[in-house]
């Protein structure tokens, strides 16, 4: 009997106490936009740092602040990669639970594209009629109902005469939450049903929520295989983020949004008008614990990785103006704390 307690006494010690053990592996999470650029820095700081390579994992920005919020020591992650800035009640779940400083790192543009096959049917589209495509609930004769659109060519004779079919990113997708904000809510106020909407929930719920019955499809985090899904598929569409398309050129193409192709300048310049910054965050409180945490920051922000012609550019990160990049760079080396 007490060697049988002895030993689950031992156990419990060592259940308690690995928590606390060191890693000598950063840990990131995060966005699935970011994890391409994320990955390439990693694999270039292993290859040259002489610290272990860092530990990815793909969960969407919302899932990835979410578990960078959860606390402070080794068993949480040490950065989050993120499509969309972090909001003010993610600080402050982060504070509750200890993570007081955060240093925020911008590291380049993106574009959101609407794409399908190569083969597929060519799209110029605007917004209000993408958010009539997949909103929840759309006007018609004055009046909101459930989506009856069932073809692109209902909402428009001049879209394809196609069954609406979208594939998208979850809700913990940061490309979804900035697919919701740069084209749901603004194509939403075209509408004079929407606009005389009093009450700002009620509308903000109209104009944000996404229909359920078949045409809007989630995919998952895996931007990847969203476009072998569109390559199997030319009458569906597909939303992912620009540096997918770059890298799938020979299998997707990209539809226009109100005149504009997502091209390089055009998204840089925000002429797109579904361009987004991205960001990953440094949980301060780990640098001096986990190795390398300091260096790999150095290595990302380099003019090398971040700069036109950096080895990012070359995976499709669109490179932020010279004197931002230097600006950004130099505050991520500092481990400048973010304050919003």
């Amino acid at each position: 009997m007490f060697k049988k307690a002895a030993l689950l006494s031992a156990v419990a010690i060592v259940a308690v106490a690995t928590p606390a053990l060191a890693r000598d592996q950063i840990r990131i999470v995060g966005s699935s936009t970011v994890y391409p650029f994320a990955t390439a820095v990693a694999e270039e700081f292993g290859k040259t740092s002489g610290f272990a390579t860092p530990v990815i994992e793909s969960t969407g920005s919302g899932g990835g602040l979410k578990l960078f919020c959860a606390g402070v020591g080794t068993q949480h992650p040490d950065i989050t990669n993120a499509s969309r800035r972090i909001k003010k009640s993610e600080i402050e779940e982060c504070a509750k639970n200890g993570v007081t400083e955060i240093t925020e790192v911008k590291i380049g543009f993106d574009g959101i594209v609407l794409a399908n096959a190569v083969n597929g049917p060519d799209m110029n589209i605007t917004r209000a009629q993408l958010w009539q495509a997949l909103a929840k609930q759309v006007p018609v004769d004055g009046k909101l109902v459930e989506n009856p659109y069932k073809s692109w060519s209902d909402i428009d004779g001049s879209l394809p005469n196609e069954p609406i079919e979208v594939l998208g990113p979850p809700p913990t997708s940061g490309t979804r939450d900035a697919f919701v904000e740069l084209v749901m809510e603004h194509g939403c106020e075209e509408f004079d049903a929407v606009k005389a909407i009093e009450d700002k929930k009620m509308r903000g719920a109209v104009c944000k929520s996404i229909r359920e019955d078949g045409a809007f499809i989630e995919a998952g985090e895996n931007d990847n295989l969203i476009v072998q899904k569109l390559a199997s598929n030319p009458a569906a569409f597909g939303i992912f983020g620009y540096s997918f398309l770059e890298q799938n050129g020979d299998k997707v193409k990209a539809a226009t949004i109100e005149g504009k192709a997502p091209e390089y300048d055009a998204i840089s310049s925000g002429e797109y008008p579904v361009s987004r910054s991205l960001y990953f965050y440094v949980k301060n409180a780990h640098v001096g614990t986990v190795p390398g945490m300091k260096e790999y920051v150095a290595e990302f922000t380099s003019e090398d990785a971040m700069s036109p012609v950096g080895y990012l550019a070359q995976r499709g990160l669109i490179a932020l103006p010279d004197a931002e990049r230097a600006e950004v760079a130099k505050t991520a080396q500092g481990l400048v704390p973010l304050k919003m």
